[in-house]
This record gives C-alpha cells, sequence and structure tokens, in this order.
C-alpha cells in the first residue's frame, strides 16, 4: 500500500486490557514501540525520514486530541484524532531534513492537546551529519555616538560563542586597547546578530582606525576595521590645532599604513 494511503488510515487501534468500569486512567503520547521515552532520528540534508506517534486513551470514555508540530519540518499523518476508550491511536510522520541545514542537533517537539486544554509534548532530537566548519565574518563597523557598531556572522556549520578584542590606533598611537573577552552571545549556523561597543572616552581630536578582532573556537577568526576623524568643529575648526590636525592627518595616517606594511614585509623574508 502506497505511504500516503497507508497515512490516510491514521490509526492502528489495538484494544487494551479492560480496565473496572470506574476507572479513567488518562491518557498519554510518546514514540511508537520499544518503550522510548522520546524521539531521535540521524540524517543528512535533504534525507526523509519516518517514524510514528503513539497516542493511548486508557480512559473510560471516548478521547479528542489534536496534534501540531514545532521546530522542524514535521509532516504528520493527521492533526486531530478522535481515539475510543481504552484504545491506542498510531499516527505515522515523515520528518524531512532541511537541504540547507548545518551539521549538528536540531531540537523539535510534537504536542498532543486535548479539548479539556490538557497537553503532552514528546520530544524529538535530529542529529544532522556532514563536516563541521567554524567560520565567521565581521561586519558593518561604524563609530556613532561613544559606541562601536558592528554585526557578527556565522559563516560555518557549528554553534559559536564568539570573543571579542578591540584596538583603535590614533596618528600619534594606540588610544584603546581592549582585552579580548568572550561575549554574551550564541550564533547558530547563519545567524547573524548586531551588536555594539561601548567607548565614552573616545578622543577630542584625533584620527583613528578602530580594528575589531573576533574568535570563536574551531579555529574561527575575522577582523573588521572602521575609520573616523574626532574634530571639536564649533571650537576647533578654526583654531591653528584644528588647522594643522586637519592638514597632517592624511599623511600621519598614509605613512603609518606604509610603515606597517614595510615591517609586515620584512617580517615576511627574515628568518625567526
Amino acid at each position: 500500500m502506497p505511504y500516503a494511503a497507508a497515512c490516510a488510515l491514521l490509526l492502528t487501534l489495538p484494544v487494551l486490557p479492560v480496565l473496572p468500569a470506574s476507572a479513567d486512567a488518562g491518557w498519554s503520547a510518546a514514540p511508537a514501540g520499544q518503550g522510548r521515552p522520546s524521539f531521535y532520528a540521524e540524517g543528512v540534508p535533504g534525507a526523509l525520514l519516518r517514524d510514528t506517534l503513539a497516542v493511548t486513551n486508557r480512559g473510560t470514555r471516548p478521547l479528542t486530541v489534536r496534534l501540531r508540530a514545532t521546530g522542524l519540518p514535521i509532516a504528520l499523518a493527521g492533526t486531530a484524532l478522535r481515539i475510543p476508550a481504552r484504545t491506542r491511536a498510531e499516527v505515522p510522520f515523515t520528518l524531512r531534513v532541511p537541504p540547507e541545514a548545518a551539521p549538528g542537533d536540531r531540537p523539535a517537539t510534537i504536542v498532543v492537546r486535548a479539548a479539556d486544554g490538557r497537553e503532552t509534548t514528546v520530544r524529538l532530537l535530529l542529529r544532522i551529519g556532514g563536516p563541521r566548519l567554524a567560520a565567521l565574518t565581521v561586519e558593518h563597523v561604524s563609530l556613532r555616538a561613544g559606541r562601536i557598531t558592528y554585526e557578527l556572522v556565522n559563516r560555518g556549520t557549528t554553534v559559536l560563542v564568539p570573543r571579542l578584542a578591540v584596538r583603535a590606533d590614533g596618528v600619534l598611537g594606540p588610544v584603546l586597547d581592549r582585552a579580548p573577552r568572550t561575549l554574551p552571545v550564541r550564533l547558530p549556523p547563519g545567524g547573524r546578530v548586531k551588536l555594539d561597543e561601548p567607548w565614552p572616552d573616545r578622543p577630542a581630536l584625533d584620527a583613528v582606525t578602530v580594528r575589531l578582532t573576533v574568535t570563536a573556537s574551531g579555529g574561527a577568526r575575522a577582523t573588521g576595521t572602521a575609520s573616523a576623524r574626532f574634530v571639536p568643529w564649533r571650537t576647533a575648526a578654526g583654531t591653528t590645532a584644528g588647522a594643522l590636525l586637519l592638514a597632517v592627518t592624511p599623511v600621519a595616517v598614509r605613512r603609518r599604513r606604509r610603515r606597517t606594511t614595510a615591517e609586515a614585509r620584512r617580517t615576511e623574508v627574515e628568518p625567526a
């Protein structure tokens, strides 16, 4: 029988042992067979997986329930059941692993709700196979209103807990140097988060280049930079100091960049 036709039947209805007429032992939901407390499945992206949910009515009256799935693309053979007294209904379902899914564990649930409002949740854990890659990028770095704003994007296939180091260099040298620290962020594969770093004591008169260095376990590492000039225009634009800064800043920045490039080249060719 085709699977779709089998699903249309929805139910396998074995009769449970007869209970005393006055008993009403309620109902329950669990994976069918083998006494499993929850579902566990493994598959690669694009795979189609099948299993069966059992809803057991141990009471003395018929039971009406509704079913729904959360967390993953689970297709239940039926979403509304009426189960006679002392009967178990078995509901097949399919789970298609998303084609773009990254390797790792993905949780889901099947929720069964009775007409009286009572709910039972059956958990499902899907383990997706494939290569594990830790990678990220730092994007849209900018300086505004005493803060450094930026975005982190998880470009890999594992959950990342990033660490951030911040450095800013002015015309005359470093003006900010913060050691690496762990950010309060868990970034899932493909996830993007916008963050900001406070910098209340930034220079009042300087030209700076900010560099954010972000790392995470698994070898992930990325940097992002932004440049800005801080000039108190209302008070300094017409002064000698303000004019001098505006004149020498491009030259100083170019010289610093050439010096950094030259040092990097010497480092590459000189033996350790």
